[in-house]
């Protein structure tokens, strides 16, 4: 294939990708007329119940070859298939900023979500006050946690606390409402587990009748070096107010520090709109780095 809209001499290759956690993927590969690689766009096609009208659209060109048509081209066969598959909107992400973010925004895509990324360098955390806090739980909850797929003795009641991820502010983005249950769970870990890495998550239980109510996931490196990344965050709407959230992401980052010496930092990404998040972040030593758009097209 080749673009005779952009006047680029790129040639579009379709790959075989395999399928991913939840759906499958769609990758090209531009090249030039001498066979050099130019740059490659994927797109993810969820396919979960209520996801099957998104798909996520990454596109990457190299430096050297920008300018030149491209980008457009790759993006433009990413957005043809999601609109063949039936899809209803094509998601895809820049840092605020970028020239990614311009060439969305000038090719239609609407900004949907802002996020807000942090790192935490695990040499300054301060050990002293994340310690107190964590020997403060609030009474009548205490912590526990695991590493890789939920143990069975708690398998049931963390699925059931999955659902205060449900009214996450996500901006106006088109992500539809998927359903936590055993298997997706246990994909999941695999997902991290099958590439090298590690999941550690930490969960609050309501000792009044031992439910979790609340958890913090944490993926580490498989070389258990650079930065760990915090996934997700959450507590049941019936259990906010107790300082619960920040409890478990100190107990997270304690134990990454004694689990992992080696790990440089800890990093998270939080909703713009997230402000209880957000003012946890910053009460634990979470410092912002960037800024990056969630985009979103209608299709």
């Amino acid at each position: 294939m080749t673009s005779s809209r952009t006047g680029s001499p790129a040639r579009l290759s379709a790959l075989a990708d395999p399928a991913v956690a939840g759906g499958r993927r769609l990758v090209w590969l531009a090249s030039g007329e001498d066979g050099s690689p130019l740059g490659t766009a994927s797109l993810r096609l969820f396919g979960r119940d209520g996801q099957r009208h998104l798909a996520e659209a990454d596109v990457r060109v190299h430096p050297a070859e920008r300018r030149r048509g491209v980008a457009t081209l790759l993006l433009g066969a990413a957005v043809d298939a999601a609109r063949e598959d039936g899809r209803r909107s094509v998601v895809a992400r820049a840092d605020s900023g970028s020239p990614g973010a311009g060439f969305l925004a000038a090719r239609g895509f609407e900004t949907a979500l802002t996020l807000i990324h942090a790192r935490l360098p695990l040499a300054s955390a301060d050990v002293p006050a994340l310690t107190a806090l964590v020997a403060g739980a609030p009474a009548g909850y205490r912590l526990t946690s695991w590493e890789g797929v939920v143990p069975d003795e708690l398998a049931e009641s963390y699925v059931a606390s999955r659902r205060a991820m449900d009214d996450m502010p996500m901006g106006t983005v088109d992500h539809g409402r998927v359903v936590w249950d055993l298997d997706r769970v246990r994909a999941a870990a695999a997902a991290v587990a099958d590439r090298g890495d590690l999941l550690h998550t930490v969960a609050a239980v309501d000792e009044t009748g031992g439910s979790l109510v609340g958890f913090t996931e944490l993926v580490v490196p498989g070389s258990g070096e650079g930065d760990a990344q915090h996934y997700g965050t959450a507590v049941l709407p019936e259990h906010r107010g107790h300082g619960l959230g920040a409890l478990l992401k100190a107990a997270s980052i304690l134990h990454a520090r004694e689990r992992h010496p080696r790990l440089g930092g800890l990093l998270t990404d939080t909703a713009e709109h997230n402000h209880p998040m957000r003012g946890v972040n910053d009460r634990l030593g979470y410092r912002p780095t960037h800024t990056a758009l969630e985009f979103q097209l209608p299709l």
